[in-house]
């Protein structure tokens, strides 16, 4: 089952030709990203983008944007984002070329839904599954239900329902999900199992 896909996103930009920190600095100064589109063999596009609108629309993963440059439209997937590693501030962004109907391969989130069976968790081994799918169609995550799943219980990443026209590329056999009993819990029953091997013995005797 896959969550809400991607929609394109329409942003105005502004084309820039200063370079360097100190440019880089006085964008930030007016509300502005740095960002930088390239791909399919075109050559770089430096632009600046609106960092209150940007920050909205990277809250979600692998954001399509489509961009306005001063009258030229360039529909792109957020490939890169450089920010402040103290204020977390975005910095600079590589944004990459596509075209409606290719394909690119995307890391997805993966979400686990239901209740396991009484007693036990479910551990998420894996946050993300490598899928490739349609650039312009890229959905916000799949998602695993464990309603009802016993102890022992593994889910691996071919059993996951992908979204229509996805393919997995992960590992078909990595473990995504795992339903165990809590730590606690296989302590004590290996503690009552080994209080109760002295008394059989002693019975037997």
């Amino acid at each position: 089952m896959a969550e809400a896909k991607n929609s394109n996103n329409k942003i105005s930009a502004d084309a820039r030709n200063s370079f360097g920190k100190g440019a880089a600095r006085k964008l930030r100064v007016l509300g502005k990203i740095p960002a930088v589109i390239y791909g399919h063999g075109t050559e770089p596009v430096h632009v600046a983008l609106p960092a209150h609108e940007i920050g909205l629309l990277l809250r979600r993963a692998n954001a399509v944007l489509e961009l306005d440059v001063e009258g030229t439209t360039h529909l792109t997937l957020v490939k890169d984002v450089q920010k402040d590693p103290v204020r977390q501030i975005i910095e600079h962004l590589d944004l990459i070329v596509i075209r409606k109907g290719e394909k690119v391969q995307v890391e997805v989130a993966v979400h686990v839904i239901g209740e396991t069976a009484p007693g036990t968790t479910a551990d998420l081994d894996a946050k993300t599954l490598l899928l490739e799918v349609e650039a312009t169609n890229i959905p916000q995550s799949v998602s695993v239900d464990v309603e009802g799943l016993e102890d022992g219980t593994l889910i691996h990443a071919s059993e996951i329902t992908l979204p229509d026209g996805a393919s997995l590329i992960s590992d078909p056999e990595m473990v995504v999900v795992g339903v165990h009993l809590p730590a606690e819990e296989e302590e004590e029953e290996e503690t009552v199992e080994g209080e109760e091997a002295p008394a059989e013995e002693a019975a037997a005797e």
